[in-house]
């Protein structure tokens, strides 16, 4: 008969292997090139999901007015293919280029919000003018505004960014640029998307260390402006007054509300099972765009909406992990404020899905349908994964093995940095690395997310570089 173990020596076994576990982690997570996987492996998920929900929401509207369950899924996969171009295209293009076209993209954006609202070239629908109809294909120019401000926006402020440099230095023509966009979206009107630009600009202000008490003071006006706006427009009075008051009018005004809560009621803990609602039936208008986060909690359950929520909670932390390690103070401050943005943006989504915020059409990005917004926003994951290489470590990495699998599948470049910083990055040591961040965060103006690391490359190498919905 063998004798039991004594209680002390168990414990000491289980520290021992959850110690082994979290050095495993660890050294896992240190690798050179696991912040791109974990791009790639996130970007995956999110959009074969996104097409599962899709399908699965919009099967019935979609038989019920054309006589098929897959025409709003296969103009969904559309959108997703020309996406994965728009992928690949971004993690291939050069620093140097993406920042050239930064500009282009910001002018034709504002020359497409101009062009949308003459009647006769933009398509009016449930009151908005918002939409291109070319040859049955809808495009959206709001949504490439967004794209358009984040790199022009980040373009410009990386040039101009310094302690030599003057507020007004950094505020034009940013500041401007995005007010004119932002009025143009209003005039649609789009309120929502005019405040998820707002939320662009106001973190691309924040990483570039702008000063906090003129950054409150912005952020304060406009507050204001919005809150002006909500209570100008009848439509949006009533938002308003369902968040309040779910119960005034649950025949009318709260029934989409109201009904989104029904189908996060029936799911329970584990949902009704994939393809097994009930609320799209009919019963939840917008259940494959606006409110499919109400279709996966009744499907999926509690444990399949907080997956969800934690993998856009990943997005936001890896990004803002990128955009810390980035070689290219550009491309750092691309993944910071995009990553920021697509957590603000399934935020805002998820919190008038649940009743928490009023309603607005914002859609939950990569999982809602919607052909331009997938494919811009693949777009914006390919640049998130562009930074991820061209860490220090990465560089290095990808230069001695060619990148690995991944790379050499996709026949990827090797990234290239202006001014030496590839000698630079080589040989730098997280401890290093490490230490430098927190100086840095000691010597800025602010508390907060630092500046993209090694701005004294984009400096010194400045020289040489070229420079359909219902209204919300």
């Amino acid at each position: 008969m063998s004798a039991r173990p004594r209680p002390g020596a168990t414990r000491s076994g289980e520290t021992a292997r959850r110690t082994s576990g979290r050095r495993r982690i660890a050294e896992w997570a240190e690798r050179p090139l696991w912040s791109l996987h974990l791009v790639l492996g996130l970007t995956a998920l999110l959009t074969t999901f996104g097409l599962a929900m899709v399908l699965s929401a919009s099967a019935v509207e979609s038989y019920v007015g054309g006589g098929s369950a897959y025409t709003f899924f296969v103009q969904q996969l559309l959108g997703v293919i020309l996406g994965l171009f728009a992928f690949y295209l971004a993690m291939r293009l050069p620093v140097r280029t993406i920042r050239m076209l930064s500009f282009p993209a910001f002018v034709a954006a504002v020359v497409m919000l101009i062009l949308v609202l003459i009647p006769g070239i933009g398509t009016e629908i449930q009151g908005s003018r918002r939409w291109f109809d070319v040859a049955g294909i809808s495009f959206q120019p709001s949504e490439l505004a967004k794209v358009a401000l984040v790199l022009w926006g980040a373009h410009m402020l990386t040039l101009r960014a310094g302690p030599a440099r003057s507020t007004r230095e950094l505020l034009v023509p940013v500041v401007p640029g995005a007010l004119v966009m932002c009025v143009l979206v209003v005039l649609q009107p789009n309120l929502s998307t005019a405040i998820t630009l707002a939320i662009i600009l106001m973190s691309l202000l924040w990483y570039i260390g702008f000063d906090l008490r003129i950054l409150g003071a912005i952020v304060g006006a406009g507050v204001a402006t919005a809150v002006v706006l909500t209570f100008t427009a009848g439509y949006r009075v009533n938002r308003v007054r369902v968040l309040f008051n779910p119960g005034d009018d649950p025949q009318g005004l709260g029934y989409q509300s109201r009904q989104a809560k029904y189908a996060l009621a029936s799911g329970g803990w584990f949902g009704e099972g994939l393809g097994q609602s009930t609320s799209k039936w009919s019963y939840l208008p917008n259940s494959y765009n606006d409110f499919i986060f109400a279709i996966i909690g009744d499907e999926l359950g509690i444990l399949g909406s907080m997956s969800v929520i934690a993998l856009f909670a990943a997005v936001v932390v890896l990004g803002i992990r990128i955009a810390r390690r980035c070689a290219d103070p550009f491309l750092g401050l691309v993944a910071a404020v995009a990553t920021t943005w697509i957590g603000a943006q399934a935020t805002i989504n998820i919190g008038y899905v649940i009743g928490l915020l009023p309603v607005t059409g914002l859609q939950l990005p990569l999982i809602s349908y919607g052909g331009t917004s997938t494919a811009l926003m693949l777009f914006v994951f390919g640049l998130v994964a562009n930074a991820a290489r061209h860490e220090p470590r990465a560089i290095a990495a990808i230069e001695k093995t060619g990148g690995g699998r991944i790379s050499r599948l996709l026949r990827l470049p090797v990234p290239q940095l202006s001014g030496g910083a590839v000698e630079q990055s080589r040989g730098r040591n997280p401890n290093t690395q490490s230490a430098n961040t927190t100086r840095s965060q000691r010597s800025s103006r602010r508390s907060g997310p630092p500046v993209p690391e090694h701005r004294d490359v984009e400096v010194r190498s400045r020289s040489t570089r070229t420079t359909g919905r219902r209204p919300s």
